[in-house]
């Protein structure tokens, strides 16, 4: 009875871990050549979107993932590599606003505030993405954030009818960034599962052309 009970248990172990595995294996190989960490070599589109995150973590430290993202997006325009840049990300809270807070540090870095556009519906990856087809009416764009978050984004927006190609913003090492990496494991999961119910964002709106 009880090596019953242990051989179903490492099954269904076995099976979960194949599972991420090949998630993880399909979202990889589908934004393969679709990531870019040189300026050179990535193409321009018109619209950049800087997916949030929280400014600080936990204890109060600076976030270095937002930092870096921060940087990322200054690098693209001014390279001449994105003429706008939407900020989608979560306004969960009135103590809790990602893209106004993006939105400021950009523009105290030098990019004009007419060229950045808020999507303050952003909760989630997907819903960044859908929103960016459906409510700000782009057919191409570029993602910003790092590279194992791009290749998620690409795979999602794709999904979605929107052709995304991703720019690395740095990465975290150590003990950090493998705690982000194990959760972008499990999103990963997710996504296949949003496909397949067809999960929709929380919000859509009314329309909002980037001009």
């Amino acid at each position: 009875m009880r090596k019953n009970y242990y051989k179903i248990c490492g099954a269904l172990v076995a099976s979960l871990f194949l599972l991420i595995f090949l998630c993880n294996l399909i979202i990889s190989s589908s934004a393969e050549g679709k990531t870019f960490n040189s300026l050179e070599a990535l193409p321009k589109n018109r619209v950049g979107i800087v997916l949030g995150t929280s400014k600080k973590l936990i204890g109060g430290l600076p976030n270095p993932y937002y930092t870096f993202r921060i940087e990322a997006t200054l690098e693209l325009y001014q390279a001449q590599k994105i003429d706008f840049v939407l900020v989608s990300g979560d306004n969960g809270t009135r103590y809790y606003n990602e893209p106004n807070t993006i939105k400021k540090d950009l523009i105290s870095k030098g990019i004009p505030a007419e060229k950045i556009f808020l999507d303050f519906a952003g909760f989630r990856t997907l819903d960044s993405m859908v929103r960016a087809k459906e409510v700000f009416g782009l057919n191409d764009v570029t993602v910003i954030s790092q590279e194992f978050h791009n290749q998620r984004a690409i795979y999602l927006a794709e999904k979605k009818g929107l052709k995304a190609i991703g720019y690395n913003a740095k990465s975290i090492s150590g003990r950090q960034g493998l705690k982000v990496r194990l959760r972008e494991y499990l999103a990963r999961v997710k996504v296949f599962i949003d496909l397949l119910f067809n999960t929709q964002p929380k919000f859509f709106g009314e329309r909002v052309d980037i001009k």
